[in-house]
């Protein structure tokens, strides 16, 4: 198997056309007087005038079945240039970032990626520099299209360009210059705990989640930005005089992608609503702002700069880029990472789902238009909002703070495994787990236990454990976790999930999607082609732009080389398997909880 460096590379589509030939190199009348007569034309001139008539008659009819293919409102020059047309997409993620050009079949044919510097001041803090999130994404667009010019193409065959975000994670910054005023504290920071713990005991906090979809945990954006602004002294003094700006990743880079503070008629400040539905300020049903949620969090909107919600596809409300070789390239799509993964599966249907394997483990289940409070401790969220007149889709979310995570855990901390891509090959060592369960909760454990102080828990170690059983038991804690997940979502669509699509760079292991199965008791369907949540973005902004104009063009995008893993576990080892988990999940509850206290 084989996980995402820095220098890893999507499989790229070479170039099908000669950028040195000019696709018309003369005109009609040119070619008509340069054309050699041929055996047809020599033959034609002999055949009698009524047997003529029916071959040109022929001609026609053909002719017209063809033009009656071409879509409708495209001729067949708008066509052909279609066929030529790029989309950028910005992936900025929790370890890295990535900027990926796709062609018109949603497949990758320039890219790169750059890791930055996480950084961790304290236990269960977790921070980015906004700076360096920025500048990583701009040299990434640099890189990525030296790369694709050096094929022969040209910028102005990229139309537009899509951003796709890590969630959550929150980034403060002065509105009168665009600095940043605080590091972004990332999605799985733990900092809020005691804060979440209060916040529960507030009047009506039982009915935040009906509003925005979210129960109250240290996951949102929303106790981030109260915890800085209670502890952190500059913030708040910018809060009080009214200039401070708060916004998820995707509104900091489109705002400083745009020229920042002093772009010329004033910056562009927005997010999408598939980001701002993981703030919980935003109303699942409006799609705006709601003033009793930000009345919980005591936030004033008079004193707190909001960037607009838009919808996750249009054509200019996210500006365009300011400098760089793709200066005056509109950013057309912006989409959350787990949505932007459930488009790039074309996950457009009720019913269909979809779970990313990558820092974290993310499942989406579109649930239509309608969206649905979960009573077993799922997330209610955006799927996407394409616009222009179509309906919002929303979608059921089980999150969990630990995969791909668990592996770099291994690695880093223990020192098990040398290097992730390492990972099979230890776990296959071995039978089985050997009775080894290990509750990954680092960050507490989100859905659907969202336990806040659950610890990291290691069950059934004897002098007989080897490093293999302790990788096995990192690989099942994810899978043990969807499986649940799973079981939550059936329980509150009224529909068990027939088919899982996957990917993330964990979805790589085979044993760990063979094992996905055989626990979920589910067939897992992963594409040969894994940058869906890249493709995602590029969607959103293809859309927008023309490159694609409506859903149904997009069914049968990477579909080829898929592989199914099917369940191959009996019954009764997995109920035995599951029990195991459940049991550990309890036993990990509240650990030292009690004298930590005292």
């Amino acid at each position: 198997m084989q996980f995402t460096t820095v220098d890893a590379s999507p499989q790229l589509v070479p170039s099908k056309r000669d950028p040195l030939v000019p696709i018309h190199s003369h005109t009609v009348e040119e070619r008509e007087a340069k054309r050699p007569r041929t055996a047809e034309v020599l033959l034609e001139e002999q055949l009698p005038r009524s047997l003529i008539d029916a071959v040109e008659l022929t001609k026609e009819t053909i002719k017209a079945e063809e033009e009656e293919q071409l879509p409708q409102g495209i001729t067949e020059t708008e066509e052909e240039k279609q066929k030529h047309w790029f989309v950028g997409s910005i992936d900025q993620g929790t370890t890295s970032t990535r900027f990926l050009i796709f062609n018109g079949h949603g497949e990758p044919v320039a890219s790169h990626q750059i890791e930055f510097e996480n950084h961790y001041p304290h236990s269960g803090w977790h921070e980015h520099r906004p700076m360096e999130l920025l500048e990583s994404v701009e040299t990434c667009i640099a890189k990525a299209t030296e790369k694709f010019c050096a094929d022969g193409h040209t910028v102005s065959e990229i139309r537009s360009i899509g951003i796709t975000n890590q969630r959550e994670t929150t980034v403060l910054w002065d509105k009168n210059t665009g600095e940043p005023l605080y590091n972004a504290v990332v999605w799985p920071d733990t900092r809020t705990a005691a804060l979440v713990r209060d916040l529960k005991t507030r009047p009506g906090a039982e009915k935040l989640q009906e509003k925005c979809g979210l129960p109250l945990s240290t996951y949102p954006s929303s106790v981030k930005l109260l915890w800085v602004l209670q502890n952190v002294d500059s913030v708040r003094k910018a809060y009080d005089e009214g200039r401070l700006a708060f916004g998820t990743v995707d509104s900091w880079l489109i705002y400083q992608l745009n020229g920042g503070a002093n772009k010329e008629g004033g910056p562009v400040y927005v997010t999408d609503s598939t980001n701002a539905s993981r703030t919980m300020f935003m109303n699942l049903k409006t799609l705006d702002y709601d003033d009793d949620l930000l009345k919980f969090f005591d936030i004033d909107r008079n004193k707190l700069g909001l960037p607009k919600i838009v919808p996750s596809s249009h054509p200019t409300a996210f500006g365009t880029l300011a400098r760089g070789p793709l200066k005056g390239t509109p950013i057309a799509g912006c989409l959350g990472d787990q949505s932007s993964a459930l488009v790039g599966q074309c996950g457009f249907s009720p019913g269909q789902a979809k779970n990313t394997y990558g820092t974290g483990c993310f499942l989406l289940y579109n649930v239509g238009h309608e969206p649905v409070i979960s009573k077993t401790g799922l997330l209610a969220t955006v799927a996407y909002d394409f616009g222009r007149g179509r309906k919002p889709v929303y979608a059921l979310e089980g999150s969990i703070a630990v995969a791909g995570s668990g592996v770099k855990f291994l690695q880093n901390n223990l020192g098990i495994i040398k290097a992730a891509s390492e990972v099979d090959s230890v776990a296959q060592s071995v039978p089985d787990n050997g009775g080894v369960v290990f509750v990954t909760a680092f960050s507490g454990l989100f859905a659907p236990y969202w336990i806040d102080d659950a610890k990291g828990t290691l069950f059934g170690v004897t002098q007989h454990t080897k490093k293999g059983h302790i990788v096995r038991a990192t690989l099942e804690a994810t899978c043990h976790q969807t499986a649940a997940i799973l079981d939550a979502m059936a329980s509150d669509s009224g529909h068990a999930l027939d088919i899982l699509a996957v990917d993330g760079g964990l979805s790589n292991s085979d044993l760990c999607m063979q094992t996905q199965a055989d626990l979920s008791g589910v067939p897992v369907d992963r594409p040969a082609m894994r940058e869906t949540t890249a493709l995602g973005a590029a969607i959103a902004a293809g859309l927008a732009t023309g490159v694609w104009n409506e859903l149904e063009e997009l069914h049968e995008v990477n579909r080829k080389g898929r592989k199914v893993f099917k369940p191959q576990l009996d019954i009764k080892d997995r109920s035995r398997m599951r029990k195991r988990w459940e049991r550990a999940v309890d036993m990990s509850r509240g650990w030292l909880k009690d004298i930590d206290d005292e």
